[in-house]
């Protein structure tokens, strides 16, 4: 009997070892085939579990621009009953009053002919779970809650237009769509990034002023669009750039805007008068101008049967300052003509005026080049009529780009939409002398004293910038009732920090700009009502006793007429 139950004893306990030998080979054999094959759908890590779906964005000060966090859906699903008749029990006209008692938005027509489709759709999206219970309450098998991943934008329109928006993909996944949201997808979408948000150059807070302004500005000259920018002299960086209209990245057909375009990127205008600073600072750093109190003709110019005269003439002749405070079309040609065909289109080309704006977005439109001769060159009317912002067509961010290495010491800059540290800023191109860009800091400030920029004037700010105005081109010549009005401004011009570039599409005369349209009573005022908003945010406080020398200039203006 002893040896009966020692037998019975070492049976059970080989047994139970079999089995803990069975047990520890299939969880090897699951933990290879794991290891093998990855983990089942649905399951994921903790770190996974912890981090966003997609990283944030934010401004340079670290304020949130886009975040990502998940949300109930509210989707329509035809097929929920399969072939047993109605997908719903009430009348669909029914269901779409109840759910209005819950969303008062809600467009209770749109919603009665999704519900009566056959392809389903969204009803809403970013339901609160309290709203989603009482969705649930309804007894709607039909009306479905999908929990997803949704992108919300905090500050609603404000910076759309670099930020761009997202938008889900058919895995399920957000993908970014115009702006940064797709120049980032790929650092938003990295398990190993996503952790830390991305800063951008913009400021929120500056971001805010310009479209107000802006906006503003729009209203008051009735105009059909606007577009602004400041920009970092030193660095390229932008500090905020809109265009206006504006479209809403939160809605879910963001997409389908008519006010997606990027005016400050994208769409390209002949800037008409802005250009003739550039054309001044070309001359005079090719020896073509040296002295300023040199008298140019200022007659009409004719070239065969091509004539061109001043719209508001001031005499026969004009010095170089004079010919830009009163913003002189002739004087400016005989410029351009006299610096020469070659030496004109080499600093439109350093300037980038021959190619797409350099910053990251996609929406980056390409320059209307003038048209040359069979070798590339210019004729002498295209050089001519280039020296004072026609014939050639270029987005607000060349513009913006050009007036900063102009003021900057004379080095050219990409824009960039990153925040840079401290050492990072590129090093630039040469394209002016430093002893050239001195000069037309005393010139601009000059503008802004004597000449057409004296609404952009801001008491302390010592601001310097030019006016243009330009009849839209159309085909087969120029819409004399469609004018493009803009102006390029820096500021403090002892020491420029920031260029500020503000465009209006089509302004009207209205009683607030004295019934003109021209950039002197419309572009020019935003940036005078701007400047003294955004400067403290921007570290540049106003000091009247400070600003630029230009003594040596006030002799060639005051007093002559």
């Amino acid at each position: 009997m002893r040896y009966s139950l020692l037998v019975i004893a070492r049976l059970r306990l080989f047994m139970v070892i079999g089995i803990f030998v069975l047990a520890a080979a299939v969880a090897l054999v699951r933990i290879g085939y794991l290891g093998f094959a990855g983990a089942p759908q649905g399951q994921t890590t903790l770190e996974e579990a912890l981090l966003p779906p997609r990283g944030e964005i934010a401004d340079r000060n670290g304020a949130p621009l886009a975040r990502t966090f998940p949300a109930y859906a509210l989707w329509f699903n035809p097929r929920a009953m399969e072939d047993d008749g109605s997908p719903l029990v009430a009348e669909p006209r029914e269901v779409a009053e109840r759910l209005k008692a819950i969303f008062p938005d809600l467009d209770i027509e749109r919603t009665v002919r999704i519900l009566t489709s056959d392809r389903g759709g969204y009803l809403l999206r970013r339901l609160l779970p309290e709203d989603a219970n009482k969705v649930f309450d309804l007894g709607e098998v039909a009306l479905e809650l999908p929990r997803e991943n949704d992108r919300y934008y905090p500050q609603g329109p404000l910076g759309a237009h670099v930020l761009g928006y997202a938008l889900e993909g058919g895995d399920r996944q957000l993908e970014g769509k115009l702006g940064m949201e797709q120049v980032l997808d790929d650092r938003l979408s990295n398990p190993l990034l996503r952790a830390e948000p991305v800063a951008l150059s913009i400021d929120l807070r500056v971001q805010g002023a310009l479209e107000d302004e802006l906006g503003r500005g729009m209203l008051a000259t009735n105009a059909k669009g606007a577009a602004g920018i400041v920009l970092d002299v030193d660095t390229g960086e932008v500090m905020a750039m809109a265009s206006l209209p504006a479209f809403d990245p939160n809605r879910s057909d963001a997409q389908h805007s008519p006010n997606i375009y990027n005016r400050a990127t994208n769409a390209t205008y002949e800037l008409g008068s802005t250009f003739k600073p550039l054309t001044v600072a070309a001359a005079i750093d090719a020896g073509i101008v040296r002295d300023l109190g040199a008298e140019w003709d200022a007659g009409p110019v004719e070239i065969g049967h091509w004539r061109r005269s001043d719209l508001k003439p001031k005499g026969d002749t004009l010095n170089v300052a004079e010919a830009l405070a009163y913003s002189s079309n002739t004087v400016t040609m005989r410029i351009a003509d006299a610096l020469g065909e070659a030496r004109m289109r080499q600093v439109m080309t350093d300037l980038g005026m021959n190619r797409p704006p350099q910053i990251e977005l996609p929406a980056r439109g390409r320059p209307q080049w003038p048209q040359g001769r069979s070798n590339g060159s210019w004729s002498r009317i295209t050089t001519m009529t280039v020296g004072y912002g026609h014939g050639i067509a270029v987005t607000p961010l060349h513009l913006a780009s050009a007036y900063a290495a102009m003021v900057n010491g004379g080095v050219y800059r990409p824009a960039t939409l990153h925040r840079l540290e401290p050492g990072e800023a590129p090093r630039g191109t040469r394209v002016f002398k430093a002893s050239t860009s001195s000069r037309m800091r005393q010139l601009m400030r000059m503008i802004s004293i004597y000449g057409t920029g004296r609404s952009a004037d801001a008491a302390g700010y010592r601001v310097g910038g030019k006016t243009g105005s330009a009849e839209k081109a159309r085909r087969g010549g120029y819409a004399e009732t469609a004018l493009i009005s803009s102006f390029a401004a820096a500021f403090p011009m002892e020491r420029p920090r920031y260029v500020v570039v503000t465009v209006l599409d089509e302004p009207k005369g209205t009683a607030a700009s004295s019934g003109q349209r021209t950039a002197a009573y419309t572009a020019a005022p935003i940036v005078g009502a701007l400047i003294p908003r955004i400067g403290p945010m921007l570290d540049v406080r106003p000091d009247a006793a400070r600003d630029v020398d230009i003594s040596d200039l006030r002799s060639l203006i005051e007093g002559r007429r």
